[in-house]
C-alpha cells in the first residue's frame, strides 16, 4: 500500500507542492460551497416563513371579500413563484408534524390574527408542503408551498471554480519560479566533472536557495583547487624523480656484473615509464585549459598510424571523409596516442576506424589481445589498475593509460568506452559530440 501511495506522489518538489497547494485550495473552495449552500438554504426558509404570514393573511382577506364566483378568477394573482392557492382541501393525506411545520403555522397564526384553524398536510417522500384552512364563509383553501431553491447556483459554481483555476495557476508560476534556482543546481551538480570548468550559478531567488548556490559555488572552487594542487604535486613529484632516475641510470651502466646491471636498467626502465605517465596524467587534468579549434580528423589519424607504421607497428587506419570537427587537437593526440600503444602492446596490432554519428562522430582502436573480463571493464578506468592476465609488469604498463584516456575524454567533451569484441580482443570506442556539447 505505501509503495502504491508513492507511485502516484510526484517526484519532483515543484510538483509536490503544487499538488498540496490545489489540494488545500479544493478543500477551502468545497468547504466555501458548502457553507454558502447551508446559509442560503436557511436563509431561504427563515424569508419564506417571515413574508409568507403577512401575503397569506392579505390573500385571505381578499378573497374574503370576493363574491364566491369571483374567487377562482384572483387565485393565479394571489400565487407566488414558490407557492399557490386552490379552493379546495389539500391532496396530502398526512398531517405534517415537523418543527417547520409547526413554525410555519405559528407565524401565518400571528398574521391571521389567530382566529383561524390551521393544519400543514405532507405525504411522506412529497417535497411539497400543504398549508390548509378555511375562508370566512367555510369554503376551503389550501395553500401548495414548495421550498425555495437554496443550493449552488451555476453563476456561483463558475465563479468558484474560477477563483481555483486562477489561484491554482498563480500557485504553480509562483512554485516554479521558487524551485527554478533548486533545478539549475541539480543542473550544475550533475555536470560537475573533475578538470571541467563548470558555470558559476546565480545566486538569487529565496534565501535558502541563494545559501545553496553560493555554497555550491564555494565548493566548486574548492574543487578546482584541490586538483590544481593534486596535479601539482604529481608533477612536481615526478619532473623530480627524472634527475636521480637518470643518474641511477647511468651508475648502473658502471656495474661490472651484467646480470645485475640487466636488472637494475629493468628496474629503472619502470621507474622512468611511471614517472613519464605520472607527468602524462598531470598534464590531462588541466587538457580542458587548451584552445579549440577547427581540426582534420581524418589527417590526424593518417598522421598518428603512419608513425606507428613507421616503428614497426602493425596498425591500419579506415577512416569516413568527415568534415573538420572543433575539437582540441593535442588532447585528442595524446587520448589516441595511448589507445594505439595499449592496442599495439597487448594486442600485437591495432585496427583504427572514423565513423560519423547523428550526434557527432566515433572512433574506434580494436586488437586481438586478450581482451578483459566483463566485470573489470570499469575498474580499468581507474589509476593504477593493472589486470594482470594481460597487463604484467613485464609488458611495461603502470595502469594510468586508461585513466589518462577517460580524464582526455570528459576534457574533449567525449564518452570513452570499452568492450570486448565477439571475434577476440579489446575495442575502445571515443564519441566526440557536437559544437555545443564541447567543455570551455
Amino acid at each position: 500500500m505505501r509503495a502504491a501511495s508513492l507511485r502516484l506522489w510526484p517526484p519532483s518538489l515543484a510538483a509536490r507542492v503544487s499538488l498540496l497547494l490545489m489540494l488545500t485550495l479544493a478543500v477551502a473552495h468545497l468547504l466555501t460551497l458548502g457553507w454558502l449552500a447551508g446559509g442560503r438554504a436557511m436563509l431561504a426558509r427563515t424569508a419564506m416563513i417571515d413574508y409568507l404570514g403577512p401575503d397569506l393573511a392579505s390573500a385571505v382577506k381578499v378573497l374574503d371579500g370576493l363574491p364566491p364566483s369571483e374567487r377562482a378568477a384572483w387565485l393565479p394573482v394571489l400565487s407566488r413563484p414558490n407557492y399557490r392557492y386552490a379552493l379546495a382541501p389539500a391532496p396530502a393525506s398526512t398531517d405534517d408534524r415537523s418543527t417547520a411545520a409547526a413554525r410555519l403555522v405559528a407565524a401565518v397564526q400571528t398574521s391571521l390574527d389567530g382566529n383561524r384553524a390551521l393544519r400543514v398536510r405532507r405525504d411522506e417522500g412529497a417535497e411539497v408542503r400543504w398549508l390548509e384552512l378555511q375562508l370566512a364563509d367555510g369554503t376551503p383553501l389550501s395553500v401548495a408551498l414548495w421550498p425555495l431553491e437554496a443550493g449552488v447556483t451555476p453563476l456561483m459554481a463558475g465563479i468558484v471554480a474560477l477563483q481555483f483555476a486562477v489561484f491554482g495557476a498563480v500557485g504553480w508560476v509562483a512554485v516554479r519560479s521558487a524551485t527554478r534556482p533548486l533545478t539549475r543546481l541539480a543542473s550544475a551538480a550533475d555536470a560537475l566533472r573533475p578538470g571541467d570548468a563548470a558555470p558559476v550559478l546565480p545566486e538569487d531567488g529565496p534565501s535558502e536557495v541563494a545559501r545553496a548556490a553560493a555554497s555550491f559555488n564555494a565548493m566548486q572552487q574548492r574543487i578546482r583547487a584541490h586538483d590544481a594542487e593534486r596535479a601539482l604535486i604529481l608533477a612536481a613529484v615526478s619532473h623530480d624523480l627524472k634527475t636521480p632516475l637518470t643518474r641511477m641510470r647511468l651508475r648502473a651502466e658502471l656495474l661490472d656484473d651484467s646480470d645485475l646491471r640487466d636488472k637494475l636498467q629493468a628496474d629503472l626502465a619502470h621507474m622512468q615509464a611511471l614517472v613519464e605517465e605520472g607527468l602524462a596524467h598531470a598534464r590531462s587534468a588541466q587538457a580542458g585549459a587548451e584552445p579549440t579549434c577547427r581540426v582534420d580528423l581524418p589527417a590526424l589519424l593518417d598522421a598518428l598510424v603512419c608513425d606507428h607504421i613507421d616503428m614497426g607497428h602493425a596498425v591500419s587506419l579506415h577512416a569516413q571523409p568527415i568534415e573538420p570537427v572543433l575539437t582540441r587537437p593535442l588532447a585528442l593526440r595524446r587520448l589516441l596516442g595511448n589507445l594505439v600503444d595499449n592496442a599495439v602492446r597487448f594486442g600485437g596490432s591495432a585496427a583504427v576506424a572514423l565513423s560519423r554519428r547523428d550526434d557527432g562522430v566515433r572512433i574506434t582502436v580494436s586488437d586481438h589481445g586478450p581482451g578483459i573480463p566483463d566485470h573489470e571493464l570499469a575498474r580499468m578506468r581507474a589509476p593504477f589498475t593493472r589486470l594482470e592476465s594481460s597487463r604484467h609488469r613485464d609488458t611495461g604498463g603502470t595502469g594510468l593509460g586508461l585513466a589518462i584516456v577517460d580524464e582526455l575524454a570528459r576534457a574533449l567533451g567525449g564518452r570513452f568506452e570499452l568492450a570486448n569484441r565477439p571475434g577476440g580482443g579489446l575495442e575502445a570506442r571515443l564519441d566526440l559530440p557536437a559544437r555545443s556539447n564541447l567543455p570551455g
